[in-house]
């Protein structure tokens, strides 16, 4: 059976099921190249960020600038553009910018969840309207039936329940695929956001006379432990 043929047997509620559909694959497409950007470029940006401000923290800014298409570069130079702040503010406030960026991270998760919840409904409804409309076709008593409204109404039932499971399938497949890489960015989030508290404290310290020398990669790695 052709895909005209499905749709036209899928009966009404295969229209709201096309839009879902559409939807989704087009949402999928551009959380896929968000994601695939953003695990391409910032681990290795991220680690020459440190490393660059480890030894010149004021060089660090251009670079953050070049790199703001990434939100971990986004929440680093609103946290270190606080100037003169003290550790424990420049924690709050770099703690609120990862808050701030944390929407954009799981942008369209209440689309893909509405998708998952509805789509089943509407199948399930077009199987409801494919029934009765086989069952009003029955005539009782009468010396016969019209065997095609019969079989049209349980095709109809049919193809609408099945489009709705793979349209909620195919969805909850990319929800979870998304849904796994929020969780982890907001790991590397925390991980790299200690980091740089680390080598900021140890900043503040020595511009204020306390310690003399950053620390090293090593430093960094046992603070972080301890």
């Amino acid at each position: 059976m052709a895909l005209v043929q499905l749709f036209r047997a899928g009966g009404v509620v295969m229209v709201p099921l096309l839009l879902f559909s559409v939807a989704a694959i087009a949402l999928t497409v551009e959380r896929s190249i968000f994601w695939l950007r953003i695990n391409r470029q910032q681990r290795s940006v991220v680690k020459g960020l440190l490393q660059r401000y480890r030894c010149d923290p004021p060089a660090v800014f251009a670079e953050l600038r070049q790199h703001l298409h990434l939100p971990i570069a986004r929440i680093f130079l609103e946290a270190l553009e606080l100037d003169g702040a003290s550790p424990s503010q420049f924690r709050l406030a770099l703690e609120g910018a990862t808050q701030a960026e944390l929407p954009l991270l799981k942008r369209f998760g209440t689309v893909f969840q509405t998708i998952i919840a509805v789509a089943p409904l509407l199948g399930l409804l077009g199987t409801i309207l494919g029934l009765i409309r086989s069952f009003a076709s029955i005539q009782l008593g009468a010396a016969g039936m019209n065997a095609t409204a019969v079989t049209g109404g349980i095709s109809e039932a049919l193809v609408s329940t099945a489009a709705g499971m793979v349209v909620a399938i195919f969805t909850l497949l990319a929800a979870n695929l998304f849904r796994g890489l929020y969780k982890r960015q907001v790991a590397l989030l925390q991980e790299y956001g200690s980091q740089l508290e680390i080598l900021y404290e140890w900043h503040y310290r020595a511009t204020q006379g306390g310690e003399a020398a950053f620390p090293s990669p090593a430093e960094v790695s046992y603070a972080r432990m301890g």
